[in-house]
C-alpha cells in the first residue's frame, strides 16, 4: 500500500489522562489478571492496527525475566515532529493523552480495532515505567516515561516523561515502534504475565490477518525448563509445540480465517476436506468467511470486527445466518434437492455442525452489550448478508465445489427431519407443562425469593449431597437440585437427544429460560448457577459434563457470568477436643492451616460432598460471607472450544492426556504422607505423643 501523509497533525486529543490511577478498572476492565493482558492488548492493537492498514508485516512481542514485556512492529512508526496544538512531539501525545491517536479520522486508517480500547496512554499511567523506541526515515528516537509518587504534591504522578523525545545517534534502515513496559505492582493484583493466555490471543491475530508473522518470546523460560517433569502445566503444555530456548513460537498464516477454520476443527470428522472461503468488500465493509461442517450437531461461529472478538454477535452475525440460509435455500431448489411442494430448509438446519468463521472490517465501530464484544452496526448487516450469498454463490459455481454444497444440503436434509420429530416432542412437553413442573416436587427444593438477581441454584452431585445442602440452604434465596448420575454428554448428542435426558430437562425447567436459540436470559431464575461437585475426578467429569451443556446451548447465560464453580474444602484441620477447627481448600493451604493450629492437631480429608454435615457444608461452601466460588468465564471462546471438543469428543488420548494433567487427585495422597512423616520426624525430636 501506497504510504500516506503522517505526521503529529493527524494526532486528534480528546482529553487528559488525570483520572486513569485513581480508577484504572473503569478503562480496563478490572486490576485483576484481565486488566494486566488489556495493557498489553492496547500496544498490540496498535500494531496490529498497522498491520491491517498495510503498513506492517512483523509483530514481536518479548517477555523478559524481570515480568516486563516489550511490543516491536515494523509500521511507520509514531510520529515523532512536534503536535501543532500541544508544542510536544506526536510520541508524547500518545504515551500521555487518553484517547490520543491517529485513528479518529479515515485519512491514516481506514479499519481500526484500536478504538474499541483506551490508548497506549493507559498501558504507560499504568506501568512503573515505559520505555519507546521509534525507527523513521532512517533515524532512531528514544523517550521514557516514570509512575512515581510526588510526596510534596502529595499525589501520585503516572507516565511522566524523563526528558523530551530525543534523536540517538543511531542510525538504521528499521522502520516502525518498539515499546517496553513494566506493569505497576501497585495497581494489579499480579503482576505475572500468562503466556497461555497471551500465546493464544497472538496465533488468533495471526490467523485473522493472513500473511502477517507474529513472533513470542519468553525469557521465563529455559530448555531446563521444557524438560523438567515438575514443571507447571502451562510449561508442559507449551513444550508440544517445539519452541526453542529461551521459549519462542512464530504465528504465520497464509490461509489467513481458512486456516483458522481447519484449526477449529482439528480432531472432528469433516464433511469435506478444505473450508469454502470468500473475500471482497461491500459498502465500505471488508468481509471475509470461511465455512466448514463436522459430523457434530452444535453450530460454531466465531466472529470479529476489526480484529475485536465479537462473542455476543450483533448485526454481521444477523447478516451471515441471513445470507447462507438464503443462498443454500436457492441453491438446494436450483438443483432439485428440495421438492416443489416442500418448504424451505431453516437456517438451522444449515448450521447444524456448522464451523465458521467471519470476520469484518469497517468504519466507525460501536460495540454494545454486557462486555462491549457485540457490534452495534445495523448498517452492516445488508452488506454482509450480501457478501455471503454473492460468496457462496461463486463457490458453488466452481465444478470442483460441487460434492461440498451436496454434503451441506445432505446434512441439512437429517437436520430437518430430526427437527421435525423433536417439534413434536417439544410441543407435546409443552402440553404437560404442569405435569413437568410436578416432576421437579422432590428433585428441586426451590427458594421462596422471587427476585432472580438475588437467587442461587446449586446443582449438587448424587442424592446423599443434595440432601446435606437442603439443610444447610437458606431458603429465601438458595435452590439445591441434586443431579441422580452423570447428566448426558451433549457433545456428541442432537437436541432431541439432548431433550429427552430427564436430568436435563429438569435442569432446563428449574432455569426457565429455555434452550438453544429459544434461550432468553431475561427469564433466567437465578442470576447465580452454581456447580457443586466431589473433589474427585468423578466431580472433575460432572463439572466438564455441565460445563459441555452450558456452553453449547446456553452460552448467553455464562456471557453475562451467572455459571459458578462451588469450591468446597479438601481438608479440616482440628484439635479433637474442638476447640480449634481450620479448613484448607488445597495443599499449599493445609500447610498454613497445619502450623495456625499447632501441635496436636487432626486432619480429616473430605473425599465428597456427603462426608460434610450440613453446618459445615453452609460454613465452607454456601454462606455467601465465607465460601469461595470461581466465576466461569469465556475469555477466548476459541480456546474454550478447543478445551470442549478435547475433554468431550473423540479424542480419546487428549482426553486422557489432559485429565492426567489436571486432575490428578493422587497428588493430594502424596502431600498427605509427606505431611505425616515431617510431623513424625517433629514429633521423634520433641519426644512427643500425640495422635494424628
Amino acid at each position: 500500500m501506497k504510504e500516506k501523509h503522517y505526521d503529529a497533525g493527524d494526532i486528534t486529543i480528546l482529553e487528559g489522562l488525570d483520572a486513569v490511577r485513581l480508577r484504572p478498572g473503569m478503562y480496563i476492565g478490572s486490576t485483576g489478571p484481565k486488566g494486566l493482558h488489556h495493557i498489553l492488548w492496547e500496544i498490540v492493537d496498535n500494531a496490529i492496527d498497522e498491520a491491517a492498514n498495510g503498513y506492517a508485516d512483523k509483530i514481536d512481542v518479548r517477555i523478559y525475566k524481570d515480568g516486563s514485556v516489550s511490543v516491536e512492529d515494523n509500521g511507520r512508526g509514531i510520529p515523532t515532529d512536534i503536535h501543532p496544538k500541544t508544542k510536544v512531539s506526536g510520541v508524547q501525545v500518545v504515551f500521555t493523552q487518553l484517547h490520543a491517536g491517529g485513528k479518529f479520522d479515515e485519512h491514516n486508517y481506514s479499519f481500526s480495532g484500536g478504538l474499541h480500547g483506551v490508548g497506549a496512554s493507559v498501558t504507560n499511567a499504568l506501568s512503573k515505567w515505559l520505555k519507546v523506541r521509534v525507527y523513521k526515515k532512517g533515524k532512531t528516537w528514544e523517550m521514557e516515561f516514570h509512575s512515581y509518587f510526588d510526596e510534596k504534591k502529595n499525589k501520585y504522578e503516572s507516565g511522566v516523561p524523563v526528558a523530551p523525545l530525543a534523536e540517538t545517534k543511531e542510525k538504521t534502515d528499521k522502520h516502525g515502534t518498539f515499546v517496553h513496559f513494566m506493569p505497576d505492582a501497585t495497581v494489579f493484583s499480579t503482576t505475572e504475565y500468562s503466556l497461555n493466555t497471551i500465546s493464544h490471543h497472538l496465533n488468533e491475530l495471526a490467523f485473522l490477518n493472513r500473511g502477517l508473522t507474529i513472533t513470542l518470546t519468553d525469557e521465563r523460560i529455559t530448555a531446563n525448563e521444557f524438560v523438567d517433569e515438575e514443571n507447571d502445566d502451562e510449561v508442559q503444555q507449551l513444550n508440544l509445540m517445539g519452541a526453542t530456548e529461551p521459549y519462542s513460537v512464530t504465528y504465520h498464516y497464509e490461509g489467513g480465517i481458512s486456516d483458522f477454520a481447519r484449526y477449529l476443527n482439528e480432531g472432528k470428522n469433516t464433511l469435506y476436506s478444505s473450508p469454502l472461503y470468500y473475500r471482497t468488500e461491500k459498502d465500505g465493509i471488508l468481509v471475509e468467511f470461511a465455512i466448514q461442517h463436522t459430523g457434530e450437531y452444535s453450530e460454531n461461529l466465531f466472529s470479529f470486527v476489526n480484529n475485536i472478538p465479537t462473542p455476543e454477535g450483533g448485526f454481521h452475525e444477523m447478516g451471515f445466518r441471513g445470507g447462507l440460509t438464503r443462498m443454500l435455500n436457492d441453491y438446494a431448489r436450483e438443483n432439485k434437492l428440495i421438492k416443489d411442494k416442500d418448504a424451505n430448509f431453516l437456517g438451522d438446519d444449515f448450521r447444524e455442525g456448522l464451523t465458521a468463521v467471519l470476520s469484518i472490517k469497517m468504519k466507525n465501530v460501536q460495540f454494545e452489550g454486557q462486555t462491549k464484544t457485540k457490534l452495534g452496526n445495523p448498517e452492516a448487516r445488508t452488506p454482509v448478508e450480501g457478501s455471503v450469498v454473492e460468496g457462496l454463490r461463486s463457490l458453488a459455481q466452481d465444478p470442483k465445489n460441487k460434492k461440498t454444497f451436496e454434503e451441506i444440503i445432505k446434512k441439512a436434509q437429517g437436520a430437518a427431519r430430526v427437527r421435525i420429530a423433536a417439534r413434536q416432542a417439544k410441543e407435546t412437553a409443552r402440553a404437560k407443562n404442569s405435569i413437568d413442573s410436578l416432576t421437579l416436587v422432590g428433585k428441586l427444593a426451590a427458594c421462596s425469593g422471587k427476585h432472580p438477581e438475588q437467587n442461587e441454584l446449586f446443582i449438587v452431585e448424587g442424592d446423599s449431597a443434595g440432601g446435606t445442602a437442603k439443610q444447610a440452604r437458606v431458603r429465601q434465596f438458595q435452590s439445591i437440585l441434586p443431579l441422580r448420575g452423570k447428566p448426558l454428554n451433549v457433545e456428541k448428542k442432537r437436541l432431541d437427544q439432548v431433550l429427552a435426558n430427564e436430568e436435563i430437562r429438569t435442569m432446563i425447567s428449574a432455569l426457565g429460560a429455555g434452550i438453544g436459540n429459544e434461550f432468553n436470559l431475561d427469564k433466567i431464575n437465578y442470576h447465580k448457577v452454581i456447580i457443586l461437585s466431589d473433589a474427585d475426578q468423578d466431580g472433575f467429569h460432572i463439572r466438564c459434563i455441565l460445563l459441555t451443556f452450558f456452553f453449547r446451548y446456553m452460552r448467553p447465560l455464562v456471557n453475562a457470568g451467572h455459571v459458578y464453580i462451588g469450591m468446597p474444602p479438601l481438608y479440616k484441620v482440628y484439635k479433637q477436643n474442638g476447640s480449634v477447627e481450620e479448613y484448607a481448600y488445597d495443599d499449599a493451604e493445609l500447610q498454613q492451616k497445619i502450623e495456625k493450629v499447632g501441635r496436636g492437631y487432626l486432619i480429616q480429608r473430605y473425599k465428597g460432598l456427603g462426608e460434610m454435615s450440613a453446618e459445615q457444608l453452609w460454613t465452607t461452601t454456601m454462606d455467601p460471607a465465607r465460601r469461595n466460588l470461581t466465576q466461569v468465564t469465556i475469555e477466548d471462546a476459541v480456546a474454550a472450544e478447543n478445551m470442549i471438543t478435547t475433554l468431550m469428543g473423540d479424542r480419546v488420548e487428549g482426553r486422557k492426556e489432559f485429565l492426567s494433567r489436571n486432575a490428578n487427585f493422587n497428588k493430594t495422597d502424596d502431600f498427605m504422607n509427606r505431611v505425616k512423616l515431617k510431623k513424625e520426624d517433629k514429633e521423634d525430636k520433641e519426644d512427643g505423643d500425640e495422635e494424628e
